[in-house]
Formats: C-alpha cells, structure tokens, sequence
C-alpha cells in the first residue's frame, strides 16, 4: 500500500458521471437530504453488496430520512420498524393467524418481507428479538410456524442506534455487531448544510388534509417516481462482481485482519467476516466511482466502518485511556 492513513479521509465524491447509477442516486437524495454523501455512500455500498449496515448518530440527523430517500430513488420496498423493549419477534418475522371462518391457520407476513428493512434503534430491542433479526440477516429465510419462506430479493438491513443514551437499551455483542458489513457513524452537518435544511424547512408548505391542514415535513418531500428500478440495481451488482482486486490488494486486507488478533492492546480480534467486508465492500466503492478496479483509497476509505465494530479492547488499553481509532491507525500506518 501507498497511501498514507494519516492524512485526511480521501473524497467521497466521485467526478460526475463517473457512475451513471450512483449519480441517479445521489441527484435523487439530494433533492431531499442535505449532505451526508457519505452515509448514502455507505448505503448504495450495502445494496451493492447485500451487506448490511448499522447506522449510529444521535436522534434528527436524517438517518431514517436518507434510507428511505435512497429506497424511493430505485424504487425498492421499504418497511421501517421502531424497536422497543416490548417487541416480539412475530412483530417482525409475521405469525400464523386462525381463520376464524375456515377454522385453519394462515401466514400473516412481518414487516421483514421487503426489500430495505430500517430497524430504527436496534439496541431497544431484547436480545430475542435482535437475535430473530440477526439469523434473517444471515440466512435471508425465516420459518413461521412449520413452513421456511424465502426473503425478496435484494434484502437488506440498515440498523440505527443512538450512541448518547444507553438506557432501557440491550447492547448489540460483538457476535451480532460481526454480522453487520459496516458500521458507519455520523458527523454532524457544517454550518452550511444546517444552514441550507433550515432554509428548505421554511419552504416546505401545508398538507392539506379534508378541511384541516399539517405542515410538511422533509419526508413529504421526498421525491417521487424513481428513476431507478430492481433490475438495474440487479445490473449494477452484476458490474460490481466484475471489479478487479489484485493479489496485493488482497493481501493487504488479509494482513490488516491478522494484525488485529496480534495487537496487544485488542482482546478481541476481527473474524473472517471483516475480510470479506473489505473487499466487496472495496469493489462497490470502485464502481461508486466509476472504476473497474480497486485502489488503496478504497482500502483506507473503508478501514474504519469496516474494522471499529469488530475490535475489542483489552481492560488494560481501556485503562490507560486508548480508542480503538488510536489502534486502527497504528495498524493502516504499518502496512505502509
């Protein structure tokens, strides 16, 4: 590797029409959401790939709002489902119904047979249902009663959780955390973005309602009629499969993996998994912009919402105050 992960993060912005699919997206998102060209990043990466992705900021910083911007701009099904500590995993996956005029049961489908599920506050959630949740993720079926019944296609699970306020919620282990590709967390706006969504709040107008009105919010605004559909986000993945990624590139992230189990401040190394994050999750970042091949801005793009999530400190680098994004960049520094 070449580059250097001290300096600043690389752009996050690709030249425009460097990916005619990305750009569709992004000019559709954008007429809602202000900024946060990362995050939608991160979210086209996760489609992509069919990784999924947890999403942490503290409450109003348009999480929901850009997943579900991004769910209209290609015309996917979306369902959004508010975890609370009274939620059953039937709330989700469904439940098998008597019919009282047949006397049989039926299969009355969760809100998890949709193509972008937001599990908004995924940590409220008892450890029962972050589990029904988790073993969806991973095998992409669910069985109510008797029968298995295979998820639509693509499906995909954006989680969110607040990281400021920590009770009455259910800390996600690392187990579960290693199931999410990336794990991604928000900054907030500049002081030109917050400017510019003040001033398209104050644009927005009533919604009228009978002889009542509401005044519109910015998920009213959302744009509609998509622009994008299932088969050319089908297109856009077959693309991303033909990305190259070389040997060096490969060892590279293998090598990053490895160190985090070596380290002697982390107790508790990557899994497998991370490996395979990296590198798909490289590949769609390529296309993103509109390469055919990867690069290492890709690799220390990436390194952080891949790696953070599945690294656990021992109690004695705790206790003398170090973070895991000290470790992370010692480790991207050595492989320079």
């Amino acid at each position: 590797m070449t580059a250097t992960p001290s300096l600043p993060a690389p752009s996050m912005t690709p030249p425009t029409g460097a990916c005619p699919f990305a750009d569709t997206v992004r000019t559709q998102v954008a007429r809602t959401v202000v900024g946060q060209q990362v995050v939608v990043e991160r979210v086209m990466i996760a489609l992509l790939t069919g990784g999924h992705l947890l999403l942490e900021g503290v409450p109003g910083i348009a999480k929901t709002l850009i997943v579900q911007s991004v769910a209209k701009a290609i015309d996917l099904k979306f369902s959004r489902v508010q975890f609370t500590i009274d939620l059953l995993p039937s709330d989700i996956v469904g439940s098998e119904i008597l019919d009282q005029r047949t006397s049989e049961f039926r299969i009355h489908k969760g809100p998890i047979f949709t193509n972008l599920l937001l599990a908004d506050e995924i940590n409220r959630a008892s450890p029962k249902v972050q589990s029904a949740l988790l073993e969806a993720m991973q095998e992409r079926k669910v069985s109510i009663g008797d029968t298995t019944h295979t998820l639509p296609a693509p499906f995909l699970v954006i989680a969110t959780q607040n990281p400021i306020e920590q009770s009455g919620t259910f800390e996600l282990p690392e187990a579960q955390l290693d199931r999410f590709m990336l794990r991604h967390r928000f900054s907030y706006p500049s002081v030109e973005e917050e400017t510019e969504v003040a001033r398209r709040s104050l644009a927005l107008k009533l919604k009228r309602q009978g002889d009542g009105a509401i005044p519109m919010t910015a998920f009213d605004a959302i744009a509609e009629g998509a622009q994008l559909h299932l088969r050319d986000l089908s297109e856009a993945m077959a693309a991303v499969q033909q990305v190259h990624v070389s040997e060096v590139f490969l060892r590279d992230c293998v090598t990053l993996v490895q160190l985090t189990r070596k380290h002697k401040d982390i107790e508790l190394g990557c899994s497998p998994r991370a490996v395979l994050a990296l590198v798909h999750a490289s590949r769609a970042r390529a296309f993103l912009h509109g390469r055919s091949y990867t690069i290492p801005e890709d690799f220390f793009a990436l390194a952080d919402d891949v790696i953070l999530h599945r690294l656990r400190l021992s109690y004695e680098a705790l206790a003398l105050g170090r973070k895991s994004t000290d470790v992370l960049a010692e480790l991207l520094r050595s492989l320079t």
